[in-house]
């Protein structure tokens, strides 16, 4: 049985302060959101009650519309369900407002609440930054489904080339999202498959620069002598654990507790694609739980001091918000530690992730393990780094075209006058 909830978009208020009211559909674990097309102004809306307070001047007739909408829209999936049970959902804005949904903004905003919705801040505030960056553009909060075409996206490319002055790949991350949110419409029957602007656009991707460490730069790290206790010392440690234990991402560490560590494995659920890893871990990784791990240690208790206990980490927000900042200070001290370790390049936490997947297939791991370890989705994106690996094997058999200097003459002694 599907279920709803009115919901106010606070972030989606207009100037003068009234913000939108959505319905909030949940079907077989599926959420959806559709616009009641209504505005008021926060202060006049009860969340727990979900209905409009009862000191609104218009509150009696508000209800009511909300009421009839709501039965609309549970009518019209009830109508689906007796057809199929594991139908879709029907175009539920048709149902509810009786014309067919226009507004890329208002649909895109209604899409991304999901990620709000099930704690995937991070997702979210992408989305959010992507929408944003393209309302700044066309100058209003605007943007019908038949602006949407051809000609738009090349303009906006454009501008963000020559004017934003982004990268190839900052410009094909925006559209990217941008795509999503257009065939999640095609999907839901809002925009025809035939005016998908993306079909004749293709988005340009640039080969990123893998950094890594070498085993003698790693090596480096390793040895720095570090005041203990310090930030940079257990920043140091957390970065070469995860160079030894699977490239965990640092989410992840930050988040790690004894209760992930059954003595030789390190066993938990990824937090940025919900991927469950098993890793079992080597000598130089046990050794580094040592240095953090008591008596008194409990199975709750954060392994990398960094996190603080009295966080709610059930508010996805202050969660996220906390993580990035501790990623922020450990980027920060990371590289503050490439000239004492006389390390050349930019050091920052990620790089342990690239260190240990080329240290993982130099060492002959067969690349779908290092795939599987690395929590990726799809070998594809783990075949950057055997890429990496080839190309230094083919720089290593130039040694082969190197031209051998001739070797020095002998020098004559000189002979002992008599």
């Amino acid at each position: 049985m599907p279920t709803t909830k009115i919901i106010i978009f606070k972030h989606k208020a207009k100037k003068n302060k009234e913000a939108p009211l959505y319905l909030r559909v949940i079907k077989n674990r599926k959420i959806k959101y559709v616009s009641l097309s209504a505005y008021i102004l926060p202060k006049y809306w009860d969340e727990g009650g979900e209905k409009v307070k009862p000191n609104h001047p218009s509150a009696l007739r508000f209800n009511s519309y909300l009421a009839e909408k709501t039965r609309l829209a549970l009518d019209s999936i009830l109508e689906s369900e007796t057809d199929d049970p594991a139908a879709p959902y029907p175009p539920l804005k048709y149902s509810v407002l009786g014309s067919s949904p226009v507004d890329f903004f208002t649909y895109a905003y209604a899409f991304i609440k999901q990620y709000e919705d099930k704690g995937k801040i991070g997702t979210y505030r992408r989305f959010k930054a992507v929408l944003t960056k393209l309302e700044t553009y066309i100058g209003e909060k605007k943007l019908e489904f038949s602006q949407l075409n051809l000609k738009f996206l090349k303009g906006y490319e454009s501008n963000m080339r020559t004017k934003l002055k982004n990268k190839t790949n900052t410009v094909a991350s925006n559209f990217k999202a941008i795509r999503r949110i257009v065939n999640e419409a095609i999907k839901d029957g809002v925009l025809p498959i035939k005016r998908d602007p993306f079909q004749n656009f293709k988005l340009t991707w640039e080969d990123s620069k893998r950094i890594y460490l070498t085993e003698e730069e790693l090596a480096s790290l390793e040895n720095l002598d570090l005041v203990k206790d310090s930030s940079k010392y257990h920043h140091r440690n957390m970065y070469v654990f995860a160079c030894y234990a699977g490239g965990i991402r640092i989410s992840d560490l930050i988040q790690l507790r004894w209760a992930n560590f059954n003595g030789t494995h390190i066993i938990l659920n990824t937090q940025k694609t919900g991927s469950t890893v098993s890793i079992k871990l080597p000598a130089k990784a046990l050794s580094i739980l040592k240095l953090y791990q008591t008596k008194a240690s409990k199975k709750e208790d954060y392994v990398f001091p960094f996190l603080d206990k009295s966080i709610d980490i059930k508010d996805p927000v202050k969660l996220h918000l906390a993580i990035a900042s501790i990623t922020t200070y450990t980027n920060t001290e990371l590289k503050e530690l490439e000239l004492p370790a006389k390390i050349h390049k930019h050091l920052h936490f990620h790089t342990s992730r690239h260190t240990w997947a080329t240290r993982a297939l130099r060492k002959g791991m067969r690349i779908e393990y290092v795939s599987k370890l690395m929590g990726h989705n799809s070998i594809r994106t783990t075949q950057v780094y055997a890429k990496i690996v080839n190309a230094d094997l083919d720089k290593a058999m130039d040694v082969f075209d190197e031209t051998p200097e001739p070797p020095a003459e002998p020098t004559q002694k000189k002979k002992a006058s008599s």
